[in-house]
């Protein structure tokens, strides 16, 4: 390469970290002033470097076949943040492909106002804040503080009131230096102090107060004054109604939603897929499982398309806290073995968990999972069977669109061929096809989907939060 095309490359990157930089700000004002989430094909663009912001451009390559213009991208953001938008989920990514597709183009100005006219000059007074309580505080219960404390003050309109352990409280270092470091997910991006006298954590400005209790009906909220709250149970030790009923008899508590499979009647929400289900009645819900919102997504637009006659879903697991680190005794077979030495093949619920979000495939799917020696980030291997035949490029490129445009946070997609699972670490996607990988003959189909099931499943939590409290967002633009 000669010098002048070297110094031609090197000043076009200078030109992209100038512009990017320049979006910060246009992405923060949109993001703390109007509740506008920024996404470039699904990758979101807060509280993001100028390197981030690049990157997420250049994905446009696996998304649409070419590489964002981020000159567009800044020209696009500069009259969004005159139009005065509502809470929203916008990806410029999409409005930018969308506009460029198009055979007589209006002028910009005019193409924006009809793609975001449901939001547009709609300012509205949110109201206070929903107040929010952690009950439990371990790995999905750090991720989800880290979440809620990113969007304070956000379209999003909820906020971490409290943190319920157990113990004496005099443990709050402790607490704080776990949410502060994180050997998986970094450190917390922004400052934690301790107060003592209020037994409270403030992160980002949010005063988190820690209450120490032993039962879910024992706390008394509003004397925090935190009241008609959503308690997030994060603990996994009630699942039925009548355990999580507990949280209900506190004063100041509203709504309870599990993280972890329910038992009995409660609705297992996937939120994309059978959220709409939630009902203003419904005073206890479940998130399911990392691994259901990993898998019914994908399972649900293959369904809808090709039909799913039977099929095999093989979970490749990190393990997780309810392991041993060396072998020791275990109520469960084979989890007592060394959870860093070996593979252990156990049980899972997956595939019958299924069947709460998609009824439509009950008796025809069977599940099993592996833990293996890796801390976080996981594979399910999905063997379908399906009712009409396709190839490998006609059904990678149907998920490719799905991701895009039907399920964009629940479906993500890769085309690397390179990709191994700490690539996905922090990925907020409920599950991510590896298309490299897709397998088909005929109307046997293998499909591999990776998860974070530690910060994905996190996300679409929050995503259920913010149904059950009402303040869910439109994404545009529209499907």
């Amino acid at each position: 390469m000669s010098r002048n095309a070297s110094d031609e490359v090197l000043e076009q990157w200078k030109s992209h970290q100038h512009l990017a930089e320049k979006m910060i700000p246009l992405l923060g004002q949109l993001y703390r002033e109007n509740g506008v989430a920024v996404k470039v094909f699904g990758r979101r663009l807060i509280n993001t470097t100028t390197v981030d912001i690049i990157k997420a451009h250049r994905f446009g390559r696996s998304m649409v076949g070419q590489e964002l213009d981020i000159s567009t991208s800044y020209e696009l953001l500069e009259k969004i943040v005159a139009m005065d938008l509502a809470p929203a989920r916008l990806d410029i990514g999409k409005l930018a492909s969308q506009y460029a597709s198009l055979d007589n183009p209006p002028p910009l100005e005019d193409y924006l106002k009809a793609e975001l006219s449901d939001v547009a000059g709609r300012i509205a007074d949110r109201g206070a804040p929903k107040d929010v309580v952690l009950y439990g505080f371990g790995r999905i219960g750090r991720l989800l503080a880290r979440l809620l404390i990113e969007r304070t003050g956000s379209g999003y309109n909820m906020r971490l009131r409290a943190i319920v352990v157990r113990g004496k409280g005099d443990d709050l270092e402790k607490r704080a230096s776990l949410l502060r470091r994180d050997s998986i997910h970094g450190p917390f991006n922004g400052s934690i102090t301790v107060d003592k006298e209020q037994k409270a954590i403030i992160a980002n400005g949010n005063l988190i107060q820690m209450i120490y209790a032993n039962s879910p009906d024992e706390i008394d909220y509003t004397a925090y004054d935190i009241d008609n709250a959503l308690i997030v149970d994060n603990t996994g030790i009630w699942k039925d109604r009548d355990g999580l009923s507990l949280h209900l008899k506190s004063k100041g508590a509203a709504k309870v939603l599990l993280t972890a499979p329910a038992k009995g009647d409660i609705k297992n929400i996937v939120y994309g897929v059978n959220s709409d289900t939630i009902a203003p009645e419904d005073d206890i819900l479940c998130a399911a499982s990392c691994t259901t919102n990993a898998i019914v997504p994908v399972l649900k637009v293959v369904n809808d398309s090709f039909g799913i006659r039977s099929g095999h879903i093989e979970t490749v697991h990190s393990y997780t806290n309810d392991q041993n680190l060396v072998d020791n005794m275990h109520s469960a077979e084979r989890r007592g073995r060394s959870a860093p030495m070996n593979m252990v093949i156990t049980s899972t619920g997956a595939a019958k968990a299924v069947v709460k979000a998609l009824p439509e495939l009950g008796g025809k799917l069977t599940g099993n999972a592996i833990r293996v020696p890796t801390p976080n980030v996981s594979l399910a291997v999905m063997n379908l069977n399906l009712e009409k035949a396709t190839d490998t490029d006609a059904l990678n490129a149907f998920l490719r669109d799905q991701a895009l445009h039907t399920l964009q946070g629940q479906i993500g997609f890769t085309s690397s061929t390179e990709l191994v699972s700490t690539d996905l670490v922090g990925s907020h996607d409920a599950g991510v096809v590896d298309s490299a990988a897709t397998i088909v003959d005929g109307d046997r189909v293998v499909l591999y989907v990776w998860y974070d099931n530690e910060a994905g499943y996190s996300s679409q939590v929050v995503r259920v939060m913010q149904k059950v409290v009402g303040l869910e967002m439109p994404v545009l633009p529209a499907i």
